[in-house]
């Protein structure tokens, strides 16, 4: 049962980083309250996962977006189908390679206020050693102490080398990964 999907944890790996643009000064990341998910496509049916472990560095000035930056990084070795024999797939070379590539990055080079608490981030983000540039649209929102940034994109996998060699065939497992990403942060100032 070979039938593991690295390059939506990848999509995830890269909504996460997104995400992580609303934050400065005491900005921190609220794990519990975060989520980087993902969803490909093998022989046509929808197949969720998700990463369990990450991190994001944000300074994030809604007043100062040209020198705001959101950095992201996610343990590849946590991603999951919630399938033992999928999960276990997953961190060999031809998918995320974890014992090569442990983390997959995300960093940030310019955000874009699109208004109504919507922005646009660009950036890079780099899985198994291939980068290559991104851009994410991120909504915020804010409940007393916590701004949650959300949104969703595209990743093609194969750009990634996620699922190499016989995985390659796009008939078994497509190459559209989508990464859907939620980051509870703290210390965010009003967007």
């Amino acid at each position: 049962m070979k039938y593991s999907n690295p390059l939506s944890s990848l999509l995830l790996a890269s909504a996460a980083l997104l995400a992580g643009a609303p934050a400065f000064a005491q900005q921190a990341l609220v794990p519990a309250q975060s989520q980087i998910a993902f969803t490909s496509k093998q022989m046509g049916v929808p197949v969720e996962g998700q990463f369990k472990k990450f991190d994001a560095q944000v300074a994030f000035d809604p007043a100062k977006l040209t020198t705001s930056r959101i950095s992201l990084t996610v343990d590849t070795g946590s991603a999951t189908l919630g399938v033992k024999e999928s999960d276990a797939e997953l961190p060999k070379a031809p998918w995320f390679n974890v014992p090569k590539f442990p983390q997959a990055t995300f960093q940030s080079t310019a955000i874009k206020a699109l208004g109504g608490g919507k922005y646009e981030v660009a950036g890079k983000l780099n899985i198994k050693g291939n980068a290559q540039d991104v851009t994410v649209p991120v909504a915020m929102t804010q409940s007393g102490a916590t701004t949650t940034a959300t949104g969703s994109f595209v990743i093609k996998r194969l750009a990634f080398k996620i699922g190499e060699n016989e995985w390659a065939d796009t008939s078994m497992v497509a190459d559209d990964v989508q990464v859907r990403f939620k980051l509870a942060l703290t210390g965010v100032g009003k967007v």
